[in-house]
């Protein structure tokens, strides 16, 4: 049988099934530097500050349950403050846990294209989660994947556990540092929920306009498990494709997904989520919202397979397009190998009516405050599944990641 390192190797000029090719040999993991670890996320310069923050990453860690760092390739900060979760780079987790080496690239298969197999054959790096059977904790864990040095590329394998009975709320931020104007970034996020569990994770990303970005996610649901995820990106990227799979393998399972994203400059941005419904009854709705400036483009795509009776699932794809030269594809599919199933989708691409414009510049506003507003009224969608303080946490992401546009 073949290791998983052989099938890396086997996979390392793979080019993924969409997206654009990235060349890799462009950036340099080999020599990237050690950085020393930090007592507090209060030692990072105000400028590093100010980009953790802009990703949802508090510094000063109020209001939140734990945090990890992890910049470059090292893991530089991680604090645990409640009993009952675990936090700590995925390294020294394999070292505690034997068992976990069980859950490596099984939500997320390791020959699946040639950024899978760098995260594999690069240097082991990400975050360990996990949320003991039975605790639910309201105050979110955060964590950060930092780029800190230019012409790097970051790799990250991370792994989350919820077990039995659970309930964990995570916020996801990534960045790079103010002076780092060119990097990539692949991501290998593995989720697992066991019966009963919830994960609510909410990922921002905020990413230099000439950095290649390539998130791979795969989550595995049992009986009565949900999943939510919020994904929000509104500044400029080099170019970005994900297409995170959730597996509703369990009884009355759930996943949702919703992202904003918004397209600048010249940005590629191929953004969706996948869902595969085999537990009985169980359900998934896919909610995007797109808006395209300058030269952007994006592809907003939505799979449901549907693989065994009385499942359902809806995917709702909405863009405005605010420049002449920017394009907005939206791609929904569904699949049905059964009769018995509810699967619909929705999609409309256009832009900003006149007469709303008229209407508000009427009433005292300038046509980009018009403008504006109308955004901001579209990005305004339900933040579902989040406990209260934490759906207020999350629209404030979203406006802090629209400032400027």
């Amino acid at each position: 049988m073949s290791t998983f390192k052989e099938k890396a190797e086997k996979a390392i000029n793979k080019e993924a099934a969409i997206g654009l090719d990235v060349d890799l040999e462009e950036y340099d993991q080999d020599s990237i530097d050690q950085h020393e670890k930090i007592d507090s996320l209060s030692e990072l310069n105000k400028k590093d500050q100010e980009v953790l923050q802009s990703v949802g990453v508090e510094p000063d860690e109020e209001n939140r349950s734990a945090s990890f760092l992890q910049k470059d390739q090292t893991p530089v900060f991680e604090n645990n403050m409640y009993d009952g979760v675990e936090i700590m780079s995925v390294p020294e987790a394999l070292e505690k846990h034997d068992w976990l080496s069980d859950y490596l690239w099984t939500a997320v298969q390791v020959d699946a294209d040639k950024y899978t197999a760098k995260a594999e054959l690069g240097e082991l790096g990400g975050y360990f989660i996990r949320a003991e059977p039975g605790v639910k904790l309201d105050l979110p864990v955060q964590a950060c994947m930092f780029i800190g040095d230019r012409d790097t590329i970051q790799t990250a394998h991370n792994i989350i556990i919820a077990e039995e009975n659970s309930r964990i709320n995570i916020i996801n931020g990534c960045s790079t540092a103010s002076h780092v104007d060119s990097a990539a970034h692949i991501g290998v996020s593995e989720f697992f929920l066991k019966k009963g569990s919830t994960i609510n994770f909410t990922m921002v990303h905020n990413w230099d306009n000439h950095v290649d970005v390539r998130p791979r996610t795969g989550v595995i649901l049992e009986d009565d498990a949900t999943y939510v995820s919020n994904y929000i990106l509104a500044k400029p990227v080099e170019n970005i494709q994900a297409y995170p799979t959730a597996y509703c393998n369990g009884k009355n399972s759930r996943a949702f997904f919703q992202s904003i994203l918004e397209g600048h400059g010249d940005s590629i941005i191929d953004q969706g989520s996948r869902t595969i419904l085999t537990g009985e009854n169980s359900s998934s709705e896919m909610i995007t919202r797109a808006i395209s400036h300058d030269e952007s483009t994006i592809y907003t795509r939505g799979d449901m397979h549907g693989v065994s009776p009385h499942v359902k699932g809806h995917i709702e794809c909405m863009g405005l397009v605010l420049s002449e030269n920017s394009k907005i594809y939206s791609v929904p599919e569904l699949k049905c190998d059964t009769i018995n199933m509810e699967l619909s989708h929705e999609a409309a691409v256009g832009k900003i009516a006149e007469d709303q414009i008229q209407y508000l510049t009427a009433r005292g506003l300038t046509e980009e405050e018009a403008t504006s507003m109308i955004v901001r009224g579209f990005f305004d969608i339900d933040i579902k599944g989040l406990p209260e303080e934490l759906a207020r946490t999350t629209k404030k992401l979203i406006d802090l990641s629209m400032e400027g546009s």
